[in-house]
């Protein structure tokens, strides 16, 4: 049972507890913090002791926080990171700031990596990390200051705000439309390889070719041919490459659709459930660092959908209108 305390433990003892926890092990807390894994073992025991609380299950397997551990990480978390925004990022002398921002490998290399120029020369005294993975960031373990992630939002504990929605539709390399000059889009589906999307962020909600086909009216198709790729970027260079048709979701493809990389393949939108979302803990919701971006990135956003409508002006003459 916890007992009241009547001053702060000791910092060394909070920060040797900060990292145990992120890393799950006292071996690899110690390399980060320089000194000896029984240091830091002693250190989270005074905790313990001072705290009158059992912070971490130690296992065979390593250690896992107890639920009196995992109740105060995040506000231990959340300290040294304003302590490292105060001491180090923003010291005299100092100007540059870090801004670490988790995102998925597809959304990072189509959509943010080519507008991130625009964040740098709007704010010069940010340095930008990106972070690119599938999985969720826990804010309370990682050192990330946000995440933008793709699903249906409503992510307990954490301010979430929707960026944009997503739609899909078929693409193909412009040589392989050219080459067939007389056919329509129904045929080419019927004939060209179907590249498919296995990738781990591939959400349940996005049509499959099986059920694209059916929406879309084209019958007699064998779904099952063609090549398999476990990354969504990997389908599109597929598709840019010749390979076959993707189906696209249209804020990864702008770029190549913009450039003539890729063409589309008739008019239809299939709008799907889940959506880009901004997301980070509340109580950040003040600093410098996160108000910047959300500033930057939604001015994108408008940007983008402001280029999407042009674009669908521009390319009307070069879509094939999907016939059954």
């Amino acid at each position: 049972m916890s007992r009241p305390i009547r001053r702060l433990p000791s910092l060394n003892a909070l920060r040797a507890f900060w990292a145990a926890a992120r890393h799950g092990s006292f071996v690899s807390a110690a390399e980060e913090l320089h000194v000896t894994a029984s240091a830091v073992s002693l250190q989270v025991r005074q905790l313990e002791d001072e705290l009158g609380q059992k912070l971490f299950d130690r296992t065979p397997r390593g250690l896992s926080l107890t639920s009196d551990g995992a109740a105060i990480l995040p506000g231990v978390s959340d300290a040294f990171a304003r302590l490292q925004e105060t001491l180090i990022d923003e010291q005299p002398g100092t100007d540059q700031q870090t801004l670490t921002v988790s995102v998925a490998p597809s959304f990072a290399t189509k959509w943010l990596l080519p507008r991130l120029d625009r964040f740098c020369s709007r704010y010069p005294d940010f340095d930008v990390r990106v972070m690119a993975t599938h999985e969720l960031t826990d804010f309370g373990k990682e050192n990330v200051d946000l995440a933008i992630r793709y699903g249906r939002g409503g992510y307990t504990g954490l301010a979430s705000e929707l960026l944009m929605r997503e739609s899909v539709f078929p693409v193909c390399a412009p040589r392989l439309v050219e080459s067939h000059a007389d056919a329509d889009a129904a045929h080419l589906l019927r004939t060209l390889p179907l590249l498919h999307d296995d990738s781990p962020d591939q959400d349940e909600t996005c049509p499959d070719w099986k059920s694209w086909l059916k929406a879309a009216g084209i019958l007699d198709i064998d779904t099952q041919r063609g090549s398999r790729f476990n990354q969504s970027i990997f389908v599109l260079e597929a598709a840019a490459n010749g390979l076959g048709i993707a189906l696209a979701k249209s804020s990864l493809v702008q770029q190549d659709l913009a450039g003539r990389r890729l063409v589309r393949l008739g008019h239809d939108d299939v709008p799907i459930e889940f959506a880009y979302f901004l997301v980070y803990p509340p109580e950040r919701s003040k600093r410098p660092a996160i108000n910047a971006f959300r500033n930057w990135i939604q001015d994108e956003i408008g940007a983008h959908n402001g280029d999407l409508k042009q674009a669908a002006v521009r390319n009307q003459g070069n879509l094939l209108a999907t016939q059954s």
